[in-house]
């Protein structure tokens, strides 16, 4: 399950960008989630999520991941343009600002799922997201 991510995005053809990278690169996703309901629905069945702050129920991505974090032991990566409405989110590994490159997405997928735990300029840690 390690290598199962959960994409938490509304806009359709971001979702649909991350996850042909993540499929390309050998990962499964289990789900695209467009809001906070779908999230937390998907969440048991994913080890990390890439979670965008606004959805389409409004600015809930922080809680989201606190959530999924919490209740189901999900890694989080933001993947945002708008990395200061992140807050204080220490469940969180860290952001990839939007627009994203592929290099930064697979750098982030690789933290996420326990195969580097080093930040690097691809994946920003949230100190610098404010």
């Amino acid at each position: 399950m390690s290598k199962t991510a959960l994409i938490v995005e509304d806009e359709i053809f971001v979702a649909l960008d991350l996850e042909r990278i993540l499929t390309d690169a050998g990962y499964r996703v289990c789900a695209i989630a467009a809001d906070r309901q779908e999230a937390l629905d998907a969440a048991p069945e994913c080890a990390f999520a890439f979670v965008d702050v606004n959805l389409r129920d409004g600015a809930t991505g922080p809680d989201i991941a606190r959530r999924i974090a919490a209740d189901y032991g999900v890694k989080v990566v933001f993947v945002t343009a708008n990395p200061a409405q992140i807050g204080d989110s220490d469940t969180a590994l860290g952001f990839v600002r939007k627009p994203f490159s592929e290099a930064a997405i697979l750098a982030a997928a690789a933290m996420a799922a326990g195969e580097t735990m080093v930040a690097n300029d691809q994946v920003q840690p949230l100190a610098n997201a404010g």
